[in-house]
């Protein structure tokens, strides 16, 4: 369909009403610039009230849609989205893009020979809560960055969601299914990953759902749930970072930048806003900074409104196929050395996301 939209409104229609399109529908409903248009499931009893159900191939040709959100389980995300690539329209997806970087390199491939964007969660990094954070590293607030630690700990997702088990499989684990927040922030805030080690494990090989209709029902653990690393950036700056299903509790940051001159506290990157505390030698204290401009009211959508702008300006959006394609790089990347014991290089490189003005 191009590179344009013509009604200055991006018509959205969502593939996938699950547990996060939720979300998605609160972001979009009234909002100014994007509109939800249709839904599709493979389930025909999940729908949006007041919107029209169509099966996916029914929206993927209908001419009153701009853009596909994919909110499908990571395992049919490639799928998808080369479906809507192949029928002419845009693509917003959850992370990651896709299973591996094979599949993601083919959606991208894709795109660009039909000529539509590719977009992809998080867009959280668009909030002030990131956006703040960049702010203060660009404008040398705590000198040249030299390192970064990163830790998302949980008990596990079973604890609380009714069908959990994708998140023990392929495209899931605390890497895959937490790691692109983390990473998309540190991309953001230190630009691309040149290099990476890893280890990890799988301490239960079994978990059992606590809460729902299902309590009680236990399922297999298919991937690693605890992983840790170090991510060398292209910058020189070195992160630590750990993502796990396996702590009770914790006493961690969710984000800390070093600097030369300073240390700056990151909010969780799973959420649009948040309070960033700076700490400067002179002060020897640590202080809140002020929120920069920011979807601070937003939510999960954010990127597609971004999306939407973009294609009317012609200007990259923020949220693209090219972050998120880095990010699932550095992933799989982790994994290998993981598995390998060795470190392993990041073949992908990808710019800085312009800042929200």
């Amino acid at each position: 369909m191009g590179d344009t939209v013509k009604t200055g409104t991006l018509r959205v229609g969502m593939v996938g009403v699950g547990t996060i399109s939720q979300q998605y529908v609160r972001t979009l409903d009234g909002h100014p610039t994007v509109s939800l248009v249709a839904t599709a499931d493979l389930d025909p009893t999940r729908e949006v009230p007041g919107l029209p159900s169509r099966t996916p191939g029914e929206l993927y040709a209908s001419d009153d849609v701009d853009v596909v959100l994919n909110l499908t389980i990571p395992a049919a995300h490639a799928e998808v989205s080369l479906a809507a690539i192949a029928a002419g329209k845009h693509v917003y997806s959850e992370k990651p893009l896709a299973l591996s970087t094979v599949e993601a390199q083919e959606i991208l491939a894709a795109a660009d020979r039909a000529g539509v964007r590719v977009g992809c969660a998080p867009d959280t990094v668009l909030g002030p809560g990131t956006q703040t954070a960049r702010r203060c590293v660009d404008d040398g607030a705590i000198g040249t960055p030299v390192a970064a630690t990163a830790f998302m700990v949980t008990p596990g997702h079973e604890l609380w969601h009714p069908a959990p088990e994708f998140y023990y499989r392929a495209g899931g684990g605390p890497l895959y299914d937490m790691g692109p927040y983390y990473l998309s922030a540190l991309v953001t805030l230190l630009g691309p990953v040149a290099r990476v080690t890893g280890l990890s494990s799988t301490p239960r090989a079994e978990r059992t759902i606590a809460s729902g209709p299902r309590a009680g029902t236990t399922f297999p653990v298919e991937l690693p749930t605890h992983v840790t690393g170090a991510l060398l950036h292209e910058s020189g700056a070195v992160t630590t970072l750990m993502m796990s299903f396996d702590v009770w509790a914790a006493d961690l940051p969710r984000i800390e930048v070093y600097g030369t001159a300073g240390s700056l506290s990151v909010p969780d990157p799973n959420d649009f806003a948040g309070a960033v505390q700076l700490f400067q030698p002179d002060s020897r204290t640590w202080t809140e900074v002020q929120a920069a401009p920011g979807n601070g009211h937003a939510g999960r959508g954010a990127g597609l409104a971004d999306l939407g702008a973009a294609l009317s300006t012609g200007e990259p959006h923020r949220a693209n196929g090219e972050l998120a394609f880095h990010v699932l790089d550095v992933m799989e990347s982790l994994t290998r050395a993981a598995e390998t014991g060795q470190a392993q290089e990041v073949a992908s490189t990808c710019a800085r996301p312009a800042p929200v003005s």
